[in-house]
C-alpha cells in the first residue's frame, strides 16, 4: 500500500499566497531553495505535529502545459465555521458550503488566493490514520 507523503501548490503570487495559508491554517512557510543557489525557488510548508504531511509551493510555470490550479487535499480543522471565516476574509473563497459527511465530520470547499482549491474538515466519528 502506498501513501501521500507531500504535496505542492502552483502560486501566481508567492508572498500573497503564503501570506494566505499562514492566516487562514497557520501553517508555517519558508524559503527552503533559491535559484541563487542552484536550484529552483521552493518554499517549504510544513503544516504541524503529529499525524499528516507537510508540502511545498513554487511560481506557478508560464507555460499552459505546466499549469495547474488545484492540490486536492483536504485539510484538518478544529472548528469549521472559523475557518470559512479565515478563508474569506484571507481573499479565498468557498466553493462548497458546510454540510455533514455521515459518520465522518463537517466538510467545505474552498479556493486559495491563486485559485486551487482544497478541502476543509471538521471531523465528528473520523480520525486520519
Amino acid at each position: 500500500m502506498s501513501r501521500v507523503v507531500h504535496f505542492e501548490i502552483q502560486a501566481d503570487d508567492i508572498n500573497r499566497a503564503k501570506a494566505f495559508y499562514e492566516n487562514v491554517l497557520g501553517w508555517k512557510v519558508d524559503q527552503m531553495m533559491s535559484k541563487e543557489n542552484g536550484g529552483m525557488d521552493y518554499w517549504g510548508l510544513s503544516t504541524g505535529e503529529g499525524v499528516g504531511i507537510n508540502g511545498g509551493m513554487y511560481q506557478r510555470p508560464a507555460e499552459p502545459e505546466d499549469q495547474y490550479h488545484l492540490y486536492d487535499c483536504t485539510v484538518q480543522v478544529e472548528n469549521l465555521d472559523e475557518a470559512i471565516e479565515k478563508v474569506k476574509a484571507n481573499g479565498g473563497t468557498i466553493t462548497k458550503e458546510k454540510g455533514e459527511i455521515p459518520g465522518v465530520g463537517f466538510f467545505a470547499g474552498a479556493k486559495d488566493t491563486e485559485g486551487n482549491r482544497f478541502g476543509l474538515m471538521q471531523p465528528t466519528g473520523w480520525q486520519p490514520k
